[in-house]
């Protein structure tokens, strides 16, 4: 290990030693040159001294009159300040390593020395503590009194009772252990996994923006109140944070769990601006160096925040169900993006990830009303009750936070290896890149919203359209009009196919490209004239069992809309009053909602993060059903009839055209009286 052995840093002294060497260097430079600074241009007050002038003396001269100096102190004066036994011999030593070694030649080795292991761990002891490491992590757990024992065990079974006697004390064997494995401190099924793992040699070195882009998910510390029942639910928060500026350049908050579309949405937040809102300031828009923010904002099409924007080169995130589909591969090939997967079990991979959730945890969740902690043993006594915060404005405080907080904040242990020591945030890291690199202006086009969503490859049905997870969508569309004639010219693995894509968030519509225009196919079932609640991809799913459980065979998509609305609460009887459904059921339909209204505003707002549109309360859940579920029985009544439907005159004109006891109008009496009056028998 000698060879491989690194030099002594000033910054391994603490901060007594730092002050003695900093002290040794000064009267050191005093001798070499006459002043203390080691320059006759920054000269302090009464410099040079008479017995350290380099006009008058020599070298050697300056050099015994410091010995003198030195020895004329206080022996513990002397040794206190690390100067008890300086010598023109250790004065010329100096002078040797100081143009080499710098301050650092001046240091005493025996503050710095060199670890070389623990002499009492011989080769026999240290073959049994790897062995019974071995042996731990396939049992329960154990303490290290029971580790040592079975040390001992080792040893003298293997090598006999007097290699036993070499073996060192249990506080040795404690400190020995912790150097080799670490503290151990989380669970044993997991230590054993992380054991079992391979942890490679590649490492990745980050030198720009955009280059690794880290996402992680984590349960969201704060109750927060729903915008349709005004309930407390728990919801998720997805972070990407870029690795090289520490910048959170994207977030999405999910009520219960998020998927695959909310991390394609989250990547595609990455690469769009984050526009001003109403209430910002000016002093968090964009201010970044190379490109003005009106160049920013005609490029936008709108005032741009100071948050980085790019294109992500590679994404790193663990091994979550939502990161690892078929739906992620097919985004990361669409953005040019390399998925880089962390290691299994090394959190450490995307440590600055996880060390940001905690930092707006520390810095600001803990300070809001609903937190409920990290442990249920630290929650409070009612973290539901105290929930204020609903998910629009918890978004827009998250927002807010981080562009006037976090992009300005101070970077201490995340500082650059360029400047370990320099004031850095991560708008400064940003704009020192910018500055070197320049800022590439790449705003998506609208259509990427489209190309971003699951893509299923169908065939076109000549009256039903086209089939999506159980529903028919585009049947009088007359887009399809004439694909229905031809088939697809597509070939390979899907022969004869069309590509459409589907928003699992809003299955009310889906999305065909022809010839670069998107069309929008709406789903065969809707109701004409009035607009149907969103509803998901699972929300069909129940659909379809439900119809295949009541025994419906439905010929058309017309005939699930009774059994959709009533899952979705297009009726009032008393099952579906908020107050007696079941929290799951709140839960559900809550999620469903907010899941819609993303889908909506990502749909109609490609160039950025707006604000959501109005969440309907449960009477307007009610009401707007009931509409369609009208619109759908007089459509299907107009329908039933070859000639359109005259309305019946009102009642009270049928009255008054039959009644004996009607008055006649003014202008009948002038008309009778100008009209002969005939005599003789009629």
């Amino acid at each position: 290990m000698d060879d491989k052995q690194q030099p002594a840093r000033f910054e391994d002294l603490n901060d007594d030693d730092q002050k003695r060497l900093r002290l040794r260097v000064a009267h050191f430079l005093e001798a070499e040159s006459g002043f203390r600074s080691g320059s006759r241009h920054w000269p302090q007050e009464g410099e040079p001294r008479p017995e350290y002038d380099p006009e008058r003396t020599t070298l050697t001269e300056r050099r015994l009159a410091k010995v003198a100096e030195l020895k004329a102190l206080h022996p513990d004066d002397a040794r206190q300040l690390g100067l008890g036994q300086v010598s023109e011999r250790t004065l010329q030593r100096w002078s040797a390593a100081w143009p080499e070694q710098g301050i650092m030649g001046l240091a005493d080795g025996r503050l710095t020395p060199v670890l070389r292991g623990h002499r009492k761990i011989t080769l026999q002891v240290a073959e049994a503590i790897h062995a019974v490491h071995a042996e731990c992590l396939h049992r329960s757990r154990v303490g290290m009194k029971t580790k040592e024992r079975m040390i001992h065990q080792f040893v003298r079974e293997k090598f006999g009772t007097e290699a036993e006697k070499k073996i060192p004390h249990y506080t040795t064997l404690l400190k020995v252990w912790k150097e080799w494995f670490g503290p151990e401190s989380g669970r044993q099924r997991y230590l054993r996994s992380a054991a079992a793992v391979d942890t490679g040699g590649s490492t990745v070195t980050i030198t720009r923006p955009g280059q690794v882009v880290v996402l992680d998910t984590t349960p969201f510390p704060v109750k927060l109140r729903d915008d349709v029942f005004g309930e407390p639910i728990t919801v998720d928060l997805t972070l990407g944070l870029d690795a090289f500026t520490h910048s959170l350049v994207a977030f999405r908050l999910t009520p219960e769990s998020d998927s695959s579309i909310e991390v394609a949405m989250l990547l595609r937040d990455v690469m769009l601006p984050l526009p001003m809102r109403p209430d910002w300031t000016p002093d968090m828009e964009w201010h970044y160096p190379g490109v003005p923010a009106a160049l920013v904002t005609e490029f936008a099409g709108h005032p741009v925040a100071g948050r980085p924007f790019f294109a992500p080169e590679t994404v790193t995130s663990d091994h979550g169900s939502v990161y690892k589909n078929h739906h992620l591969v097919q985004v990361a090939r669409t953005l040019g993006t390399v998925v880089l997967p962390a290691r299994a079990m090394r959190a450490q991979d995307k440590a600055a990830c996880e060390r940001a959730f905690l930092g707006i945890q520390s810095l600001l969740l803990e300070m809001l009303l609903g937190y409920r902690g990290r442990d249920v043993a630290d929650r409070g006594a009612d973290p539901e009750g105290d929930a204020v915060w609903t998910l629009d404005e918890m978004e827009h405080l998250l927002a807010t936070w981080i562009v006037r907080i976090w992009q300005n904040r101070r970077l201490d242990q995340y500082a650059p290896a360029w400047d370990p020591g320099g004031r850095h945030s991560p708008n400064t890291l940003f704009a020192t890149a910018a500055a070197r690199d320049g800022i590439a202006l790449q705003i998506p086009e609208a259509s990427l919203y489209h190309r971003l969503l699951p893509a299923h490859f169908v065939k076109i049905h000549g009256r039903r359209g086209v089939k999506i997870g159980g529903l028919w969508y585009g049947g009088d569309d007359p887009v399809l009009g004439e694909l229905r004639l031809f088939p697809s010219p597509r070939s390979g693995r899907h022969r004869d196919k069309w590509v459409v894509h589907r928003d699992p968030r809003d299955c009310r519509q889906a999305f065909i490209e022809l010839a670069g225009q998107w069309h929008t196919l709406s789903w065969n079932g809707l109701p004409t004239g009035e607009d149907l609640l969103a509803f998901s991809d699972a929300r069909v799913q129940q659909v379809l069992r439900e119809a295949a459980r009541a025994g419906l065979t439905p010929r058309d998509d017309t005939e699930l809309l009774p059994v959709l609305l009533d899952l979705i609460g297009a009726r009032s009887p008393v099952d579906s009053w908020p107050s007696q459904m079941t929290k799951a059921e709140r839960a559900e339909r809550t999620r469903e909602v907010a899941r819609a209204r993303a889908a909506e505003r990502d749909r109609r707002a490609p160039a950025g993060l707006t604000p959501l549109p109005v969440a309907p309360r449960p009477v307007e859940l009610v009401r707007q059903n009931q509409q369609a579920v009208d619109a759908e029985r007089r459509r299907r009544r107009e329908a039933a009839v070859a000639a359109p439907l005259v309305s019946p005159p009102r009642l009270g004109d049928g009255l008054r055209e039959h009644s004996l006891f009607t008055l006649p109008d003014a202008d009948d009496e002038a008309g009778s009286a100008s009209q002969p009056v005939q005599e003789g028998p009629q």
